[in-house]
């Protein structure tokens, strides 16, 4: 590992240890140890697991040093709790898991600064440390999930985001043929993002931008939580029996107007603000409602990656660069996603916006492994997960960091699943008049 790489790698320790600190700190004890739904864990089981796992790989394994706290492994193993139970469990409390993380980063650094990371797949450009940067963001992006589902005045703030403009259209047409779909090249890349591969996708149509507050308002206020033929049958089962009337966290005041409490704040809907807090249930009975559907996995990938011009894929919509506030909404920079048109220049290449960043996108695919899938270096990341009713989302949201994100990283959830970023965006199949 060169010594920017390792100035890198310490940078984004200490962007996501900052991150992990203000979240936790936001709120006081009692916030601390309390569950805000039986969905999530209390905020001091997250905080406390993220040192555990960084422990487990850089301390012990990377670092070869002798375990800190062998007796609250069991604890933090996502695997043995489930996040309703982890409340009754016998937890550090907040000062103690405060102490316990920074003596785990203090080893952790330690490791980074000392260890030979050559020959050995694991530490090869830095993979380990990238694999706990990555963790601690997922768990940060949870733990502000978790933040918008407790009660009481907002405790976080942020700037809002920058304004949209109309798009010039409302969907393009994403022509037929082959792509590579995931990655073999990118040295942080997880187990279930590899390897690169060929796919065929047939032309389709997708929309240039996800569903808004606006077009989704239309689809409750035409009573399409009351129509059964807009939804899958397992789709209303749930919303029956989840008594489901609108998106989480959307209210309406005597005038018909709708609200959405955001972080603490109950304010009118943004009408060109992406949707956000819908299930895939909720996503698939609009779709159906709209004359449209949810583009698989593929399609969007290609939407997202493909560039018509040199036949490659991009590491990015915009190109192979990464990342910036220009590009794309992510990072927790604002609390909310940015109304349609607010980053020009994260448009992909066919003209699709807004891919990266803003709401995790629902696909129609479920969620299973790429052709040649080598699980690496642990089945309980991926493997574990593969089949079952899990659909794969894409592409990230605003409380999504950069250095957990790219085109080809893949997340996946429960189809009833809503207390997540999740929106959606829709496609439709091409008539043969339509490709040229």
């Amino acid at each position: 590992m060169s010594p920017d790489l390792r100035t890198t790698v310490a940078d984004l320790l200490s962007a996501s240890r900052a991150r992990s600190t203000a979240l936790t700190d936001a709120v006081d004890e009692a916030d601390l140890v309390a569950q805000h739904s039986p969905l999530m864990s209390p905020l001091v089981w997250d905080l406390a697991h993220i040192g555990s796992q960084e422990e487990l790989w850089l301390v012990r394994d990377v670092g070869g040093r002798e375990p800190l706290r062998p007796e609250i492994d069991g604890l933090y193993d996502a695997f043995q709790h489930s996040r309703a139970s982890r409340v009754a469990l016998p937890l550090l409390t907040p000062s103690e898991t405060r102490r316990y993380v920074a003596e785990v980063r203090d080893k952790a650094l330690d490791a980074l600064a000392r260890t030979p990371l050559t020959g050995r797949r694991l530490v090869e450009n830095g993979f380990a440390f990238g694999m706990i940067v990555q963790h601690e963001q997922q768990h940060d992006e949870t733990m502000l999930a978790t933040h918008q589902l407790r009660t009481g005045p907002a405790v976080l703030h942020a700037d809002p985001p920058p304004s949209g403009s109309p798009l010039p259209v409302r969907e393009v047409l994403v022509p037929a043929g082959g792509f590579t779909m995931g990655t073999s090249t990118e040295p942080w890349a997880l187990d279930n993002e590899r390897p690169a591969h060929a796919t065929h996708v047939d032309a389709f149509w997708i929309d240039t931008a996800p569903v808004t507050n606006g077009w989704y308002a239309e689809f409750v206020d035409a009573g399409g939580y009351d129509q059964p033929r807009w939804w899958s049958e397992a789709g209303w089962r749930h919303r029956v029996d989840a008594g489901l009337v609108a998106p989480q966290f959307w209210k309406r005041d005597g005038s018909g107007q709708w609200y959405r409490r955001t972080f603490g704040v109950l304010a009118p809907i943004v009408v060109d603000e992406p949707v956000v807090h819908v299930s895939c249930h909720e996503a698939d009975a609009f779709a159906a409602w709209a004359g449209k559907r949810l583009p698989s996995e593929a399609e969007w990938e290609k939407a997202a990656r493909f560039d018509p011009v040199s036949g490659r894929s991009r590491r990015y919509p915009w190109g192979d660069e990464d990342p910036t506030p220009e590009h794309a909404n992510l990072g927790q920079r604002h609390l909310r996603p940015a109304p349609v048109g607010a980053y020009p220049r994260g448009a992909s290449a066919l003209g699709v916006h807004q891919l990266i960043g803003d709401v995790w996108e629902w696909t129609s695919s479920g969620w299973h492994p790429y052709p040649g899938y080598e699980t690496f270096p642990y089945p309980e990341y991926s493997e574990v997960f593969f089949g079952g009713d899990y659909r794969v989302l894409r592409g990230g949201s605003f409380g999504t960091d950069p250095s957990a994100l790219r085109s080809t990283f893949r997340n996946w959830d429960h189809p009833i699943r809503r207390q997540i970023f999740s929106g959606f965006r829709l496609a439709r199949d091409a008539a043969p008049g339509d490709v040229h």
